[in-house]
C-alpha cells in the first residue's frame, strides 16, 4: 500500500494509520548525548525468585551538585529502545528536550517486569501480571527501597526531593502501574504519564475511577493516552475503562490531560 507520495506503509496488510515520528524522537548529533547503562536484579525482596533487566539513562548536562528529576517506565528496555521502529525512542526524546530547555534535567529508570528464575530465555516475564495489574504499594516500595537506592549509589545519583519532579509512565497495564504507584506514593511519585491503561478487572484495578471520586484529591499530575478499537473481553472493555478513568479524574478536579 502507498500513499499519495509513494511511501509504503504496508506489505501484505494494511495499516490504517502511520504516525511519522515528530522531530523530537529523532536523533540531532549536536545536542548532548545521554548515556544508558544496563543491569540485572535477582535480588528481590518485595518479589522473591524473581529477575529482570533494567537501564539507567544519565543525561550529559548531569551535575552530582544540582539535584536531577527522575522518570521511570515500565516495559522499560523496549522504550528505552532508540532502534525500535515504532517504539517511543524516550532516550532521543530525553536528550533533545533537555537541550532545548523543554525537560529539567532527568535521569531515566527503564525497567522491565519480572521474570520468574529459571522460566525459558526470552519468554514473557511471567511476574509482569502480578506487578503491574495488582493494587498495593508493592511495586511502589520495589522501586523505592530497591532498585532507586541501587541506581542512587551505584551510579552516585543526587536525586530532587520534590514529588513533582518524579515521574513514572507506562503503557497497558504498566499505564496501571504507574497509577498505583503514584496513588500509593504521591509523596514520591508526582506525575504520571501513561497509555491505554488497564484499568480493568484483571486484579483489581477497574476500581480506580470509583476510589478517585471518593477519595480527597491527591497531589498527581497526570497525562493519559486512551483509544476507541483497543480491547473488549471478558476483563471489561479498555476504552470505557480509561474514559471512565478520564471522568473521575475531571470529577475530582485533577490537574491531567486526556487524549
Amino acid at each position: 500500500l502507498k500513499t499519495a507520495s509513494g511511501r509504503i506503509i504496508g506489505s501484505n496488510t494494511v495499516k490504517i494509520e502511520y504516525y511519522p515520528y515528530p522531530e523530537e524522537s529523532k536523533k540531532h548529533p549536536h545536542n548532548p548525548q545521554g548515556t544508558l547503562h544496563k543491569h540485572r536484579w535477582s535480588d528481590s525482596k518485595v518479589y522473591p525468585e524473581t529477575e529482570r533487566d533494567f537501564l539507567v539513562y544519565i543525561p550529559e548536562q548531569y551535575e552530582v551538585s544540582k539535584p536531577a528529576a527522575l522518570m521511570v517506565f515500565q516495559d522499560g528496555l523496549r522504550h528505552a529502545d532508540v532502534n525500535a521502529s515504532g517504539g517511543l525512542r524516550a532516550p532521543l526524546v530525553f536528550d533533545n528536550l533537555i537541550a532545548s530547555g523543554e525537560m529539567p534535567v532527568t535521569i531515566g529508570l527503564f525497567i522491565n517486569p519480572g521474570s520468574v528464575t529459571g522460566q525459558p530465555e526470552g519468554s514473557k516475564p511471567r511476574n509482569r501480571s502480578v506487578e503491574y495489574d495488582s493494587l498495593g504499594d508493592s511495586y511502589a516500595t520495589f522501586l523505592l527501597e530497591e532498585i532507586i537506592p541501587f541506581i542512587v549509589n551505584k551510579h552516585g545519583l543526587n536525586l530532587s526531593n520534590d514529588p513533582a519532579q518524579w515521574a513514572i509512565a507506562g503503557g497497558s497495564s504498566g499505564c496501571a502501574c504507574a497509577w498505583t504507584a503514584a496513588w500509593e506514593r504521591p509523596d514520591k511519585f508526582g506525575k504520571v504519564l501513561g497509555w491505554v491503561g488497564t484499568f480493568t478487572d484483571i486484579r483489581g484495578a477497574n476500581a480506580y475511577p470509583s476510589l478517585i471520586r471518593k477519595t480527597e484529591r491527591k497531589p498527581i499530575r497526570a497525562a493519559l493516552l486512551g483509544e476507541r478499537n483497543d480491547l473488549d473481553n471478558q476483563f471489561g472493555n479498555w476504552p470505557l475503562a480509561n474514559r471512565q478513568m478520564e471522568t473521575a479524574l475531571a470529577f475530582m478536579n485533577y490537574d491531567y490531560r486526556y487524549w
